[in-house]
């Protein structure tokens, strides 16, 4: 197994959730639509290791931060959980923004007066979308995925004498 393959295999670890390699059947699931990738720990994981080298790795990191935020009851930690979401991802000033259109920086800023667990929806909406229309097709025909694959078979595979 490649150094490549094992780094992956390493990263696409999601030690919060599922501390086990992705199975075969869930890496191949990763193809057919970036919702598979979204639901599955290690999908996420391995996408946004992806996404680090591509240097993008921010928009994964902002949507996770909306997710966890949306979880979130206890309006004193709302407030504070949208301030340091919006000072990580939104602020021009950050050196992890994400890049979101003018209109929904205006949303972000009207909804910023009256913070809730839904005040990033919009901008969480056009990450995704961005990373399913530019970055998710690019992850699966990458050398990475196919690695992945590729190990993931030869270690299910029944070794040759």
């Amino acid at each position: 197994m490649s150094c490549v393959v094992q780094t992956m295999l390493l990263i696409c670890r999601d030690m919060k959730q599922k501390p086990e390699n992705p199975t075969l059947e869930d890496a191949r699931s990763w193809a057919t639509s970036f919702e598979k990738v979204m639901k599955s720990a290690a999908g996420r994981s391995c996408f946004r290791q992806f996404l680090r080298t591509e240097f993008s790795e921010e928009n994964m990191m902002f949507w996770l931060a909306c997710e966890e935020l949306k979880k979130e009851t206890n309006k004193t930690v709302v407030e504070e959980k949208v301030r340091q979401i919006y000072e990580d991802f939104i602020s021009i000033l950050s050196p992890k923004e994400v890049s979101l259109d003018s209109r929904v920086r205006e949303v972000i800023n009207r909804n910023m007066l009256e913070p809730t667990s839904r005040t990033f929806d919009d901008a969480q909406q056009q990450i995704y979308t961005l990373m399913q229309r530019d970055s998710y097709p690019r992850f699966i025909n990458s050398s990475a995925y196919t690695d992945l694959l590729t190990s993931l078979e030869e270690a299910q595979s029944p070794s040759e004498p």
